[in-house]
C-alpha cells in the first residue's frame, strides 16, 4: 500500500467529518467523504465522566477540540448537574465523583442549596445532593461537523453527497465503493454510517422522545439565540430525565419531572421529536478493521460526545498502525457473532446440569453460563481450595489450537516468550503492540513439534493472531473453546486425587483421568498446586463425575477471583492494557529479549523495571473498594484502582492499582476514595 493511501469515509456526519479532519492533519490527504450531510441537531449533551477511562478520554478530547474550532461556537461549557432524590442515587453520585477524580475531570459534590443556586429552576426540597462538572456542556453537532469538514477540505479532502450503494472487494481486500455517480477507488474504506456491505454488527439503536416546551416565563431574557443556554445540563438518572435550555424553552428527554422543575407545570404544549442514539449491548462503540475484509474499517455506535476522540484514535490506528488509548473495550472483535441477538448467557458447558443440581448461581462470561458460587459462603469454597482441593469450571476461558509447520516461528514472532522448547512444556508469554504495550497474556503449551495449545484472555487475542497469520498457509488457527471444556483442579491435596500426573510446573501432558482423555497443564492462578484439565465436550460430564467421585469440592468464580487477588494474579484488559508496557505491569519475567525478533521488541529496547515511572501496585485496604476508585497519597490524587475484592483466606481486602513509581514501595500508606469516603490502605 502507498504511504498515503486513498481513503473513503462513508458518512458525512459529525464522526465522518471529524475523521477526515484527523486523517488529513496527519498527512493522509487523499480522503473522500461520501454521503449526505447527516450531522443531526440532536440534544448535544456532553457528559465526560464515565466508569470507563477510555470513554472519558474520548469525551475530554471532543470538548477540547470543539472548544477551539473556528466560526460560531461549537461547544458551550455550561456544565452538567446530576441530581439525586434518593439515598441510593446519592451514593452513586459519590462514585461518579471518584471516577472523575481518577480520570482527571474536575467535578464537585454539591448540597441541595448549591444545586438550586446552580440551576434556579430546581425545587431544592426534592433534591438530596448533586454532582456538578463545570466543564461539561452542549455540543452543536452541525457546526462542529461543518468546521471540521472545512479544515479537512483545506488540506485536500473531497466531499461528495452521493450515497454508497456497494463496497467493492477483491481477494479479501476492499478496493473501492460504488455510488450513483460512479466508482471511487480506495485502499481503505471507513464506515461511519451504520451497517454497510452486509456487516452483522451488534448495534442496538436507542430511541426516546425529546420534548421542547413552549416559552417559559422563568427563562425570559436569560439567553439569546446565539448562546442559547447558560444553566448546567440537568440529569436525573432515576427517571432517565435530562434537561437543557433552548433560549427561553427547555428541552427534556425521556421523562419530564415536574416535581423537580416546577416551572414545567405551567409550560404549554410543545413539540416532541424522536431522538435516536447509537448503541451496543455493552454501551460502547464498535471500532476496528473487519476480520474478513482487509482495509474495511468500522466506526459504529459512536455517540456525538465521543466523536472527535474516536476519530483521533481511529486516525492514529490507521496512520501509525495502532491507537494510543486502550481500545479493547471498543474493538469490533470483542463480540461473538451471537452477541447481536443476546447479551446474556446463551452457551452452556457439559457440566451445566451437574452444577444446577448443586445449587449453582450463574453469571455470564462471553455468553457462557458461568457458576459464580454454589453456596452462600464463598469463603468456604475458597477455604476448600486452600486447605484441601477444589475444582473450578474454566470452560468459558478462550482456547486455541495453533498448528502447522510454521506454527513455532509464527508464535515466536507474535509473543514475548521463548517457545522453542521440547513438547510437553508450557510458557507464560505476552502479546505486544509495536509500541511495546501489552495486548494480552497467553499460556502456550507445546504438545508436538507442530501443535500448540493456546490459552488466551479473550477473543481480541484470537483476532490479533489471525490478523497476522502468514499468507502461505503454513499456520492454521482454530478456536477450540466451543467443542472442549476445562476444569481447574487446585489445592494442596490435588496430587492425591491424580497421583499419576506430572507435578512439574509448566508441564503439559496428554494423558487420562480415569478413562477420560485429557490435556493436563500444570498451571495455577490461585497460588495452590494443580492442573488445568482440558478434554472434548463429549467427555466433560465423565471428567466431572470422575473428580467428584474422588471427593473434590466445587467452587465458583467469586471464590476464584478472591484467590487470584491473594496470589497477586492480574488480568489483561482490566489491570493492564495496551497503554502499559510489561515492566510497568510487573510482567517483565515473560519477556525474552535474547530470543530474537518479536512484535514490540524494538520498542522495549532500553526499558526495564528500573526505568518505569509508574507501576501496577498491589494494595491492602481497610474495606473492599472498587475499580476506578481514586488512590490518594498524602491527601492528593495519585492513581486509580483497576480491580479489587476480598481475599477470604487472607482475611483482608485487596486491590490492584496504578501509582507513580515513587509511591509504589511496600508499606507506603495510601487512601482510596470509595463512595465519598477515604478508605485507608497500604502498598503490599
Amino acid at each position: 500500500m502507498a504511504a498515503r493511501p486513498r481513503v473513503v469515509v462513508v458518512g458525512a456526519g459529525l464522526l465522518g467529518c471529524a475523521l477526515a479532519d484527523e486523517l488529513t492533519e496527519r498527512g493522509w490527504t487523499d480522503v473522500t467523504v461520501v454521503g449526505a450531510d447527516a450531522a443531526a441537531d440532536h440534544p448535544g449533551l456532553v457528559f465526560r465522566t464515565h466508569a470507563d477511562r477510555t470513554l472519558t478520554a474520548f469525551a475530554q478530547y471532543t470538548v477540547e477540540k470543539c472548544s477551539g474550532l473556528d466560526g460560531q461556537w461549537c461547544f458551550n461549557p455550561v456544565g452538567s448537574l446530576e441530581v439525586a432524590t434518593s439515598p441510593e442515587r446519592l451514593e452513586d453520585l459519590k462514585q461518579h465523583h471518584g471516577w472523575a477524580t481518577s480520570w482527571g475531570v474536575r467535578g464537585y459534590l454539591r448540597t441541595p442549596r448549591e444545586c438550586a443556586d446552580l440551576h434556579p429552576l430546581l425545587d431544592e426540597t426534592r433534591v438530596l445532593g448533586g454532582f456538578h462538572v463545570p466543564g461539561d456542556g452542549l455540543l452543536h453537532a452541525p457546526r462542529a461537523a461543518e468546521a471540521q469538514a472545512r479544515r479537512a477540505k483545506a488540506r485536500g479532502a473531497r466531499f461528495a453527497a452521493e450515497e454508497v450503494t456497494a463496497i467493492e472487494r477483491s481477494g479479501g481486500r476492499v478496493t473501492g465503493v460504488v455510488t450513483a455517480a460512479g466508482r471511487i477507488r480506495a485502499d481503505v474504506v471507513v464506515s461511519c454510517a451504520g451497517e454497510l456491505a452486509g456487516l452483522d454488527l451488534p448495534q442496538v439503536p436507542l430511541t426516546h422522545e425529546y420534548l421542547l416546551t413552549s416559552p417559559l416565563p422563568d427563562l425570559a431574557g436569560h439567553n439569546d439565540e446565539h448562546v442559547q443556554a447558560g444553566k448546567p445540563v440537568l440529569r436525573h438518572l432515576d427517571t432517565g430525565m435530562y434537561v437543557r435550555e433552548h433560549v427561553d424553552r427547555l428541552g427534556a428527554g425521556v421523562a419530564v419531572a415536574a416535581d423537580l422543575l416546577p416551572a414545567l407545570r405551567d409550560a404549554g404544549a410543545g413539540t416532541t421529536t424522536t431522538v435516536v442514539l447509537p448503541g451496543t449491548p455493552d454501551g460502547r462503540p464498535l471500532l476496528g478493521e473487519h476480520p474478513d475484509v482487509d482495509g474495511f474499517w468500522v466506526a459504529g455506535a459512536v455517540r456525538p460526545e465521543h466523536s472527535a476522540g474516536v476519530a483521533r484514535e481511529l486516525a492514529r490506528w490507521l496512520v501509525d498502525g495502532q491507537p494510543s488509548l486502550a481500545l479493547h473495550g471498543c474493538d469490533l472483535a470483542r463480540f461473538a457473532r451471537f452477541s447481536r441477538f443476546s447479551s446474556g448467557s446463551v452457551r452452556t458447558g457439559p457440566f451445566h446440569e451437574r452444577q444446577i443440581a448443586l445449587g449453582a448461581q450463574f453469571g455470564s462470561a462471553d455468553g457462557w453460563a458461568r457458576p459464580e458460587r454454589y453456596s452462600a459462603e464463598v469463603a468456604a469454597e475458597a477455604a476448600a481450595t486452600r486447605e484441601r482441593v477444589a475444582m473450578f469450571d474454566l470452560t468459558p476461558e478462550p482456547r486455541l489450537a495453533v498448528t502447522g509447520p510454521g506454527a513455532l516461528p509464527f508464535l515466536q514472532a507474535m509473543t514475548t516468550g521463548d517457545l522453542a522448547k521440547t513438547p510437553g512444556t508450557v510458557t507464560a508469554t505476552l502479546l505486544l503492540g509495536e509500541d511495546g504495550g501489552v495486548r494480552g497474556r497467553l499460556t502456550v503449551a507445546r504438545l508436538g513439534d507442530e501443535r500448540f495449545h493456546v490459552g488466551a484472555g479473550g477473543r481480541l487475542d484470537f483476532a490479533w493472531l489471525r490478523r497476522h497469520l502468514p499468507r502461505d498457509g503454513t499456520v492454521q488457527i482454530h478456536e477450540t473453546t466451543p467443542g472442549t471444556c476445562c476444569l481447574g483442579l487446585w489445592g494442596p491435596l490435588a496430587h492425591e486425587v491424580l497421583p499419576g500426573l506430572s507435578t512439574t510446573d509448566f508441564s503439559a501432558e496428554e494423558t487420562y483421568v480415569g478413562d477420560v482423555p485429557v490435556v493436563a497443564l500444570r498451571l495455577s492462578t490461585v497460588g495452590e498446586p494443580g492442573w488445568e484439565l482440558h478434554t472434548t465436550a463429549d467427555f466433560g460430564r465423565r471428567l466431572w463425575d470422575t473428580l467428584r467421585g474422588h471427593g473434590v469440592a466445587v467452587a465458583g468464580h467469586q471464590a476464584l477471583a478472591g484467590l487470584r487477588l491473594e496470589a497477586g494474579v492480574t488480568t489483561p484488559g482490566v489491570d493492564f492494557t495496551t497503554e502499559h508496557d510489561p515492566y510497568e505491569a510487573g510482567l517483565g519475567s515473560a519477556v525474552r529479549m535474547d530470543k530474537g525478533y518479536f512484535v514490540g521488541r524494538d520498542a522495549l529496547a532500553g526499558r526495564s523495571a528500573a526505568t518505569v515511572s509508574r507501576r501496577l501496585t498491589r494494595l491492602t485496604t481497610g474495606a473492599v473498594v472498587g475499580s476506578g476508585d481514586p488512590v490518594y497519597v498524602d491527601g492528593h490524587p495519585a492513581g486509580y484502582v483497576t480491580s479489587a475484592g476480598y481475599g477470604h483466606t487472607a482475611g483482608k481486602a485487596i486491590a490492584h492499582g496504578w501509582l507513580p513509581v515513587e509511591y509504589s514501595r511496600p508499606g507506603t500508606p495510601v487512601q482510596v476514595g470509595h463512595f465519598g469516603t477515604r478508605v485507608p490502605g497500604r502498598v503490599a
